[in-house]
């Protein structure tokens, strides 16, 4: 493989979503997609006969999802598999740390050039078939109450909704992956191309937009309150108005935020 090469499968047993992806992916040069799949039979056919460097596979999929193509890849070479789902973290966090990534639909650009910068960084590294074969080694691990479960959360109509919004949020800083409650995050602010993550007295750098993460976080409890700031709102107790129409928000544990003029709509909700 060159360096500026990548072969890719891409993975979707719905046909618009395959195409989007297809779209999406045109955007980089770098990525040679060598075959599309509409189910888990073909994309473990496809897989075991072209070796693709990268495979992008849907989870939900009727027959064989995307945990069982990935399960069949037992003592075969195995590619680097990005999720697709449109299911926000179901299961994934059991694997996030040796799944390359995952992507929530729809797909958004910067979290697509984000995977793939991924990517490439695994392929240059002897660690990526490590990484994949532990994957492989997880998925074929679980239990058949847990196979179970998995595939009760995809088949519930109302999942999605309930699950959008997780509990938990997980995330990779550095090397390890942390999982930080929500209630345990006290504010979010923007330093360059990385996240600060602000909780329990401790900050958590993270590479993700502040629209990606704002996506991921649930819209009653955090709130944008600055270009380039998100604050728990059960956080805050104190709201102090400026004469120039900005506001200064104390939360509980004494850090001081700007409330912008642009996001003064949000006032209400601490009113």
């Amino acid at each position: 493989m060159s360096e500026k090469s990548i072969t890719a499968i891409i993975v979707d047993d719905e046909p618009l979503a395959l195409r989007g992806l297809k779209h999406r992916l045109a955007e980089f040069p770098e990525i040679n997609i060598i075959d599309e799949c509409a189910n888990g039979r073909e994309a473990v056919k496809s897989i075991k006969a072209n070796s693709p460097d990268v495979v992008f596979l849907d989870i939900q999929m009727p027959g064989l999802d995307g945990f069982g193509v990935v399960r069949a890849m037992i003592g075969a070479p195995a590619p680097l598999f990005i999720f697709v789902t449109a299911y926000d973290k179901f299961a994934i966090e059991a694997f996030e740390a040796n799944a390359l990534d995952y992507i929530v639909k729809p797909v958004e650009e910067e979290r697509l050039k984000d995977a793939i910068h991924r990517a490439r960084e695994a392929l240059k590294s002897k660690a990526a078939t490590s990484r994949e074969s532990k994957l492989v080694e997880l998925l074929a691990s679980l239990s058949a109450d847990e196979q179970d479960r998995i595939k009760e959360l995809i088949n519930d109509p109302n999942w999605t909704e309930k699950q959008r919004y997780n509990e938990r949020l997980s995330f990779k800083d550095g090397s390890k992956v942390v999982v930080l409650g929500a209630d345990e995050i006290e504010w979010i602010d923007a330093a360059g191309d990385y996240m600060c993550i602000h909780a329990g007295g401790k900050t958590h750098i993270i590479r993700e937009t502040m629209k990606a993460l704002q996506h991921r976080l649930d819209p009653e409890r955090f709130q944008r309150v600055h270009r380039s700031a998100i604050v728990n709102v059960g956080k805050v107790k104190e709201l102090h108005p400026h004469s120039n129409g900005e506001y200064f928000l104390i939360l509980d544990n004494g850090q001081e935020l700007k409330l912008s003029r642009s996001y003064k709509d949000v006032v209400a909700r601490f009113i």
